[in-house]
């Protein structure tokens, strides 16, 4: 890298694949818990002699070296690494007596320790990693583990839903009528779906973590992921708490349903077109959304999901186990399967289709819905949001007037729940608006239909 090639570089400042240092005489301890966090997160460059303003200082070409030779004896120091991450350096030429230090680590394949600290990558921060289960989440997504697969011998098989398999089964030969299930017992459907499983470490077989989740009974579900929650929100009216509210805790094929059916209660359902069939741009969204946040789900994460609605969108957050952090986009999306048992089981039963086609559903029937594009980014937390209304929040001023206006010249009249449908918001907070308009001299009751209110004559 030369100098132009830096400046360009940093001018973006710190991130999460890049750090910053003055550096000493000799770089100090936070130097190589950044490296340790850059090599267990997704590598990175760490840049000596640049202040954490982006001013570039340099160093001393002699003192250069020095720093490099202490990099590298630290490094591959087993009393202060463990293991020893790779890490390659250059000296970038700010003039002929200054350099800066430039030091590459790469993302490596181990979990990585400084003085027997782990330390992960979180935006611009290093960050001790001390907890069992976040130590677990990290090896996990280093070895590319699925941790669906954990096996567990101890289940016993009444507590196995036989009536969610035989559903399983219905839905699935619904579905494609010459579905393998619709001819195989329920112990051969699970071994069919890979919900029984042989541990390859251990030679123990047993029910896995995804033949919980999807079949198991709640009490097993309990004490087997006992952090399993989704929590599903809506807020139009209370948007300090919320208006209404369902925790989900139970399997996950009946969990789809209870969430969908919650979310599709409280979004209006648009009139969309697709050429010239009619649509249910809501369902979609809905169902790419919850499936989601069901399938793409890191289970052994204490991080509670969550899915909320308010006036302005539909959001959903969830523990992920992903490889890279940002924004997903259509152009550069690669999916990259989280648990591909539970989305094979999902595929089948006609609750999801092919890796990949959430995003696309979404950005496709996201603008036919509102009109807007969703936001959608990834990293130890995924995190969606659809927007609901088109062109913006409707509040109780000239933006709830003006589409009243647009409604009565249309139709002649408004009611609640023509407005409710136009705006995107629920009947209750419609009929809110138009008492505020009634109170406010702007709309009056109509002469000639009940529950139906016209433009005030003006004075």
């Amino acid at each position: 890298m030369d100098y132009e090639g830096m400046l360009k570089h940093i001018s973006d400042g710190e991130g999460l694949m890049r750090e910053l240092k003055r550096c000493g005489s000799l770089p100090g301890a936070d130097t190589f818990e950044t490296i340790c966090s850059f090599a267990n997160r997704q590598g990175g460059n760490l840049f000596l002699g640049v202040t954490d303003e982006g001013r570039v200082e340099g160093m001393q070409r002699r003192r250069a070296l020095e720093v490099k030779r202490n990099i590298a004896n630290v490094l591959n120091n087993p009393k202060l690494f463990d293991p020893a991450p790779l890490a390659e350096m250059e000296d970038i030429a700010c003039d002929e007596d200054t350099v800066v230090v430039r030091v590459w680590v790469p993302m490596g394949p181990a979990v990585y320790r400084y003085k027997g600290v782990v330390y992960d990558r979180l935006a611009d921060t290093d960050v001790k990693i001390t907890g069992v289960d976040q130590i677990a989440l990290l090896y996990a997504r280093k070895q590319n583990l699925y941790t669906e697969n954990r096996v567990y011998k101890y289940i016993d098989r009444s507590e196995i839903r036989d009536d969610l398999i035989d559903r399983a089964r219905r839905m699935a030969v619904s579905k494609s009528p010459d579905h393998p299930w619709g001819e195989l017992s329920n112990d051969e459907l699970l071994r069919s779906a890979r919900l029984v499983l042989r541990n390859r470490d251990t030679g123990e077989e047993g029910f896995t973590l995804a033949s919980v989740l999807l079949l198991g009974t709640d009490e097993l579900i309990a004490d087997v992921c006992p952090a399993y929650r989704t929590d599903a929100i809506c807020r139009h009216e209370n948007t300090d708490r919320y208006d209404d509210r369902l925790i989900v805790e139970t399997n996950l094929i009946e969990a789809y349903d209870q969430i969908s059916e919650f979310a599709r209660r409280h979004l209006p359902d648009r009139f969309a077109l697709e050429g010239d069939q009619r649509v249910s741009a809501r369902n979609i969204i809905v169902r790419e959304l919850v499936s989601n946040l069901l399938i793409h789900r890191e289970y052994l994460s204490p991080f509670v999901a969550r899915i909320v609605i308010d006036d302005d969108a539909i959001s959903t957050q969830n523990a992920s186990r992903a490889l890279y952090e940002g924004r997903l986009s259509l152009s550069d999306f690669n999916p990259i399967p989280k648990n591909p048992i539970i989305a094979r089981f999902f595929a089948s039963i006609g609750r999801a289709e092919e890796l990949g086609s959430g995003v696309r559903n979404l950005n496709r029937y996201s603008l036919l819905y509102s009109g807007r594009v969703p936001t959608l980014e990834d990293g130890d937390v995924f995190r969606a949001f659809v927007p609901v209304l088109a062109g913006g929040r409707m509040d109780g001023g000239l933006g709830a007037l003006a589409l009243v206006s647009s409604i009565v010249e249309r139709d002649g009249f408004v009611t609640s729940s023509s407005l409710a449908k136009a705006g995107g918001v629920t009947t209750r907070t419609a009929q809110r608006k138009i008492r505020h308009l009634v109170e406010a001299g702007r709309l009056v009751e109509s002469p000639t239909r009940a529950h139906a209110y016209v433009m005030a004559k003006p004075q």
